[in-house]
């Protein structure tokens, strides 16, 4: 009874939980017996179990208790739920300008960074390129794999502008293909065809790769790559360091392979000869409207310099493997850093290593077949070398030349006079090929040779074993029949047009329509006054007379019983001249086209000012045709 009075007397903020109860009991009446046996509690008693209940409650309350993982959730997402319904306008609307503009910074970067145009590429990348590889060939390297990388998932550098086909100012003829602009890649920067892709997407409109040998090589032992800062130079003497040919046609044939499958053609090797065929409406070896593949075909080292048959058919060996994905073939008789290889350009085993070549390519299992190119030495410039080469040229059937290569010889430094830091004076006593922008006058210089010399008559074969170092006997080129050892003038001719005509022009309907054309044809504003009036213009050049006229003054057979000097002028087909070495802005590459080249062609530039270099040198070609027409007066 008095524990049911005590109860009702208590408020109900005092009444304790039963183990509290029990507790207070506990150490009241001694153990939970005791309180059993007591009967119960009296109202003093009562009274002092709710005081110490309440002191129990209110230390339990002040000891921290430690959240569960359910309790914290639930707390997250309540006031989580709470912050965006209680969030006043403003701060939804400061979000959303944030958010916008981290998407509009991230697409203007990536537009930005991968623009040919951004001068990041040139004083960014490439310092930092040599920060992080001292050594010139590994900064080569990694470069090449970086942009292998990039151009994988789309966010590697290309030129974005599309002048070069809306325009048009720029084009081109070659090889019977018209093509967006005159500059090219030179051999070197890819030599194991692993990024032929992503460097046509930096704008050239030749790329050429390589040079493969036969079977693989390592080169010559490392360091063999020399800066020479404050002349924009290199020193290299790699020593045709190559995978191989085998090598270089499986990664050509997965590009083809590759692009079959993209443009809906299939895997199987019906679509694969369907590109190559030229089916795809594309040039089998850039699979790029407006662009030409070249791959560049050397020796291997351990081929005896003295056996001419053993090098010409390490040479064909290339051929048997590449040619079918190459729109041009570049025979390489021109490398320093080879020994021996370029004893190979005296007339003699040049036209026994050549006419090979041209035999092979003519037997490529393809529809179209690629056009030949020798690659000479800046270093044979006498009058007597060059119209050796020149020689060779013409009676193996070979279409064009590429005029320049390094050299073994050290130009003056550019200023005159400058002195070198003692870094750079160092690296200059290294043994390789030397090639930087003072090599641009001699580049300029040859090519007037070859292009005054190309364009004239062959000589005769007895004049050319002169030239030759080798004897009367050996010098007799392997392509002309037994009996004829001397061959006239004309024959030479007639031989080399019918080459032409059968391997030079590729079987399509605009190659039909332009088949009385040139080969190469540099437009007008290219040409200056000066250049005209050149003794090279007395030659059949493409840039004397207007377009039109020139294809109706082509359109006539070859006569064969023409005098030699008619022979000349009658030609069908003009040997092409592709020229590098030294070319590192717009305004040279305009003087090496007036000086009759087709190509200007960049390597050294490249190393130096980034993959923006060819988009820079088109933006000076036609600023300066701008101004050269702007000082042209006006017709009366």
């Amino acid at each position: 009874m008095a524990s049911k009075e005590c109860s009702r007397a208590m408020p109900v903020e005092l009444m304790c939980t039963r183990q509290a109860t029990m507790k207070v009991a506990r150490g009241l009446l001694g153990s939970p017996t005791a309180l059993k046996l007591s009967g119960g509690f009296n109202r003093c008693q009562w009274r002092t179990v709710a005081r110490q209940c309440q002191r129990h409650l209110s230390a339990q309350s002040r000891i921290p208790r430690r959240p569960t993982a359910r309790t914290q959730i639930s707390h997250f997402i309540q006031r989580r739920n709470a912050s965006s319904d209680t969030a006043p306008t403003g701060t939804r609307l400061k979000n959303l300008l944030y958010g916008t503009g981290i998407i509009l910074v991230t697409a203007f970067g990536y537009l930005y960074i991968t623009d040919t145009r951004a001068s990041i590429h040139q004083w960014l990348i490439v310092p930092t390129l040599r920060l992080l590889h001292s050594d010139p060939e590994e900064a080569h390297h990694a470069g090449i794999r970086y942009i292998k990388a990039l151009y994988d998932f789309n966010l590697h550098p290309r030129e974005r502008s599309k002048r070069d086909e809306e325009v048009g100012d720029l084009k081109i003829e070659v090889f019977g293909h018209v093509l967006n602009n005159p500059i090219g890649t030179s051999a070197g920067i890819d030599k194991n065809a692993e990024i032929p892709s992503p460097l046509f997407a930096l704008g050239p409109a030749i790329v050429e790769v390589g040079g493969a040998t036969p079977r693989p090589q390592t080169g010559n032992p490392k360091p063999r790559v020399f800066r020479i800062p404050s002349q924009n130079a290199l020193i290299n003497r790699y020593g045709l360091n190559s995978e191989g040919a085998e090598h270089v046609a499986m990664q050509l044939r997965e590009r083809v392979r590759h692009y079959a499958y993209a443009n809906g053609l299939g895997l199987e090797p019906e679509s694969e000869r369907q590109v190559l065929d030229g089916l795809a409406d594309v040039p089998p070896g850039s699979l790029m409207s407006g662009r030409l593949l070249a791959v560049q075909i050397a020796k291997n080292k351990t081929t005896p310099d003295n056996d001419i048959d053993a090098i010409a058919n390490d040479y064909v060996f290339c051929v048997d493997h590449l040619a079918r994905y190459a729109d041009i073939l570049v025979v390489n008789v021109s490398s320093p850093n080879t020994p021996g290889l370029r004893d190979l350009q005296a007339t003699a085993p040049l036209t026994a290593i050549l006419s090979a070549v041209v035999d092979a390519a003519k037997l490529c299992p393809r529809k179209t077949k690629p056009a030949v190119m020798v690659k000479v030495s800046p270093d044979e410039d006498s009058d007597a070398q060059i119209e050796g080469i020149c020689s060779a040229v013409w009676a193996s059937g070979v279409d064009g030349v590429i005029v320049g290569n390094t050299t073994k010889k050290r130009p003056d430094t550019v200023p005159t006079g400058y002195v070198v830091p003692a870094k750079d004076q160092t690296a200059l006593t290294e043994t390789g090929g030397y090639s930087g922008p003072q090599m641009f006058g001699r580049t300029l210089d040859l090519v007037k040779k070859y292009r005054s010399r190309l364009d004239q008559a062959p000589v005769d074969d007895s004049k050319s074993t002169a030239l030759s170092s080798a004897s009367a006997s050996e010098s007799a080129p392997p392509k002309p029949p037994a009996g004829a050892s001397a061959p006239a003038t004309s024959d030479l001719a007639d031989a080399s047009a019918q080459r032409d005509a059968q391997r030079l022009k590729p079987l399509t309907d605009e190659a039909a329509k332009d088949s009385q054309q040139p080969l190469f044809k540099i437009p007008e504003r290219h040409t200056s006054p000066e250049t005209l009036e050149s003794p090279s213009s007395s030659a059949p050049t493409p840039t004397t007379p207007p377009p039109k006229s020139t294809s109706t003054s082509r359109s006539t057979p070859t006569p064969t019983t023409s005098p030699p000097k008619s022979t000349s002028t009658s030609l069908p087909e003009q040997k092409v001249i592709f020229a590098t070495g030294g070319i590192t802005n717009g305004e040279q590459c305009l003087e090496i086209l007036n000086a009759g080249a087709s190509v200007c062609q960049t390597y050294t530039a490249m190393m130096y000012g980034g993959v923006g270099t060819v988009t820079r040198m088109k933006s000076e070609m036609r600023e300066a045709m701008k101004k050269l027409e702007a000082q042209r007066p006006a017709p009366s």
